[in-house]
């Protein structure tokens, strides 16, 4: 019995060091990651919604403009910081962090699609207070799908960069959706979990082999930008990280997709994967959508050739 106690005792004195080592190293990136401080919450404003502050940038004149960035841990509103100028000469452009991304809180909460469909909404109600064109990237594409869907008098033009598939959006929650989600909910483990996923290194990788097709076009503050977007808020990031592997923010979006009537242009990266694919089924549902493919890119043109996707999209909306 002795042996035992004795064994027990030194299982959990290994245990609290350990977690004590997790703490630390934990503490020790989210400072890091930030102290370059290149997503200043000082340049814009923050929005009081339900469930948590967003913060926004608005910025020019005329006709207003809202700028959603891709659902991704890493992403913010520096992904339209070689647009929003150019796009500001013409239009009031509101440049917004989703809730869980960037400079916005990041709330320990599971995050739906009908989170960032209610946001979207609320936020051109709100803050906006006028109907407006939309450009968006990736999966947020779906969320303002179903904005648009839900209220006609929101959102006039729309232009999609590269819009997820429909077969992927289809896959929904299961029981692999609850391990994740509790996995990352433990606070020193989760969190050193997250931590590793999203090191720098990661986030280097994901810019120059998946976001961007020349990875010579990556730029160090890019990834500065981006790594620190991931690790604002002391690693609460992982609660969206666990909501999208999850599957929690898919919604399927044919019906929605196939009943609007605004006038839409969908760009595509050259040389995304799967684009014919993509363009062939959302233009199955809606034959008024446009497509446009920008040679040399990949997920994030408007990193890659901000003066190609500039005047894409001007022209578009004039």
């Amino acid at each position: 019995m002795s042996k035992l106690k004795y064994k027990l005792k030194h299982l959990f004195v290994l245990n609290t060091i350990a977690l004590g080592a997790m703490h630390t190293v934990n503490q020790i990136i989210s400072s890091s990651a930030t102290v370059k401080n290149i997503l200043k919450p000082d340049v814009g404003k923050f929005h009081h919604w339900k469930l948590g502050n967003i913060f926004y940038r608005k910025i020019g004149s005329g006709s207003p403009l809202l700028l959603i960035h891709d659902l991704n841990c890493s992403s913010s509103g520096f992904e339209w910081s070689q647009l929003e100028h150019k796009l500001s000469r013409n239009h009031t452009v509101y440049t917004i962090d989703l809730l869980g991304c960037g400079r916005s809180d990041k709330p320990g909460l599971t995050y739906t699609s009908y989170l960032y469909v209610q946001l979207i909404s609320d936020f051109i109600r709100n803050v906006i207070k006028e109907k407006t064109d939309v450009v968006v990237t990736g999966l947020s594409s779906s969320f303002l799908t179903m904005s648009a869907y839900s209220d006609k008098e929101l959102i006039d033009k729309i232009v999609m960069i590269n819009p997820p598939s429909l077969n992927k959006m289809d896959q929904l929650p299961d029981d692999r959706s609850k391990v994740i989600l509790g996995i990352m909910s433990i606070p020193v483990i989760g969190t050193f979990i997250y931590h590793i996923i999203y090191c720098r290194q990661n986030v280097e990788y994901s810019l120059t082999e998946n976001f961007l097709y020349n990875p010579f076009r990556v730029q160090s503050k890019y990834i500065d930008a981006y790594y620190e977007s991931a690790h604002r808020v002391s690693g609460n990031g992982k609660f969206l990280m666990a909501s999208i592997d999850g599957q929690y923010v898919n919604i399927n979006i044919r019906k929605a997709l196939h009943s609007l009537d605004n006038n839409i242009l969908i760009i595509y990266g050259a040389k995304a994967e799967n684009k014919k694919e993509t363009a062939e089924s959302y233009h199955k549902l809606n034959e008024n959508i446009s497509t446009i493919l920008l040679s040399g890119t990949k997920l994030l043109p408007q990193l890659e050739a901000p003066e190609d996707t500039f005047s894409t999209i001007e022209n578009f909306l004039l």
